[in-house]
């Protein structure tokens, strides 16, 4: 079945990307055309973007990029790849005339059995010469990234497909040891994977702005064929790629997540937000992703969802890390410098330390620090740097924050900043910053100028 083009449907419009949160179910795994052909799937919208950008890099005799209709597991789902070559001629390139699923290109992403040659979306492989002097093919990172960086891209699509394939790169090289520029890619060579990166770059610039999660990942088991022979699943790059992140392992063997599909997660699903708790909102839309390798007992795709998330007048919903630990050997003064130092670490948004009493009497400094979700793994290093503490605890957690702004007053020739909250319903509230107060000698003129740097903002209206 194929999928009539952009000319024949109207497609809706995109969403704003910032007031949506994606999630991806990893059901049967995750490779670049599965994300692709997830998303267009959820979001039709998309499709005529993504096969532009595509077009736009494809090479002299390379074949056009299509979107299809399959199954798996008895579920419906798209397929991402290229125009047969049977039909090349008969469609024209970018438009999604293509009648056949993906058996006819390369069996990419999912598509084979752990036992056999990766082909298409296939593990990263380098060779620089053996010990017998012979020299192997393959094509130089550089040469990879000169052709993004030189086709008529737009700058979004252009920033994420480079960013994709430096993770790529960056693995490969600490796979074998070498610097980067020295990588030699071989089966990310094929046009048919290449394209993968393209278009996942585009769909993560033009969603520039979401909030993305995902389910665990599925382990897989056995081994694959490479240019380097066999390896073990999960493949060297893509363990590198998701050091860090969660996986489960469902018993079902064989790739389940390529070195494409690892760098799409790194790049867009912090390790944190896999597995964590996921943005209430209204559901837009779901799509489905399918591999073409036969799964027992569980469809091989990828779902997404798209949910817009829930904002209202007067406050808005995100997500903040909670971060605690307890010391019990740090003097009053080591917790005062240590608090006052990760106070000042970018993307801490809060410290506070409290006072509790642990085993055999002692006395437990506990802190608490609520920081931006995106930054925990940095912020926990702090906390082992600045502290005595061996251990931490971190979770997601959600939150509800008023609309806020800060003012400027002047009171007595002194400038005073002032923070304005807009509470439901639309009445105003405003708390003067107490660091431009300080210098104010007695206790009565500080509540004297506060009360009047106050009532200035507020009388002014501003916003």
């Amino acid at each position: 079945m194929s999928f009539p083009s952009s000319a024949d449907v109207p497609l809706p419009a995109l969403p704003a990307p910032d007031s949506l949160a994606i999630h991806f179910d990893i059901v049967g795994g995750m490779s670049g055309d599965m994300f692709v052909a997830a998303m267009v799937d959820a979001l039709p919208a998309l499709m005529p973007i993504v096969l532009a950008e595509v077009e736009k890099v494809r090479g002299a005799g390379e074949r056009a990029a299509d979107f299809t209709e399959g199954s798996s597991g008895g579920l419906r789902a798209r397929r991402f790849g290229l125009v047969p070559e049977s039909h090349a001629v008969q469609n024209s390139p970018g438009t999604a005339g293509n009648t056949q699923s993906n058996e006819h290109k390369h069996e990419r992403g999912r598509g084979h059995d752990n036992k056999q040659e990766h082909a298409g979306e296939r593990q990263l492989a380098h060779q620089h010469g053996d010990p017998s002097g012979h020299e192997h093919g393959g094509t130089p990172y550089a040469t990879l990234r000169g052709r993004i960086e030189t086709a008529p891209l737009t700058a979004a699509t252009r920033r994420h497909a480079l960013a994709l394939l430096a993770l790529l790169g960056d693995a490969e090289a600490r796979v074998h040891g070498i610097p980067v520029d020295e990588v030699h890619f071989h089966e990310l060579a094929d046009w048919d994977s290449l394209l993968d990166v393209v278009a996942a770059g585009c769909i993560a610039g033009v969603l520039d702005g979401a909030r993305w999660t995902a389910t665990s990942l599925p382990l897989g088991g056995g081994t694959v064929r490479s240019a380097h022979g066999i390896l073990p699943v999960p493949t060297p790059a893509t363990t590198l790629l998701l050091a860090g992140y969660p996986w489960h392992d469902d018993g079902i063997g064989g790739e389940r997540v390529t070195p494409t599909g690892g760098a799409i997660l790194r790049h867009l699903v912090p390790a944190q937000r896999c597995n964590a708790r996921r943005d209430a909102g209204r559901l837009l839309q779901t799509g489905s992703g399918a591999g073409t390798r036969t799964l027992p007992g569980v469809a091989n795709i990828l779902r997404v969802v798209v949910v817009e998330t829930v904002r209202t007048e007067a406050a808005g919903i995100d997500a903040v890390a909670v971060l605690e630990f307890d010391v019990d050997d740090m003097t009053g003064e080591e917790i005062a410098t240590a608090a006052d130092r990760l106070r000042t670490e970018t993307s801490v948004l809060d410290v506070s330390v409290g006072t509790r009493h642990g085993k055999k009497g002692r006395p437990l400094a506990e802190f608490r620090l609520l920081v931006r979700p995106e930054a925990t793994d940095a912020i926990a290093e702090a906390c082992f740097t600045e502290t005595s503490t061996l251990g931490l605890r971190w979770r997601e957690e959600r939150r509800r924050v008023l609309h806020r702004t800060e003012q400027a007053a002047t009171v007595d020739g002194v400038p005073v900043a002032v923070k304005v909250a807009r509470r439901p319903g639309g009445k105003h509230t405003a708390k003067a910053a107490h660091d431009d107060l300080v210098t104010t000698r007695g206790l009565s003129a500080r509540r004297e100028r506060r009360t009047a740097a106050v009532k200035s903002v507020l009388e002014r209206g501003d916003e």
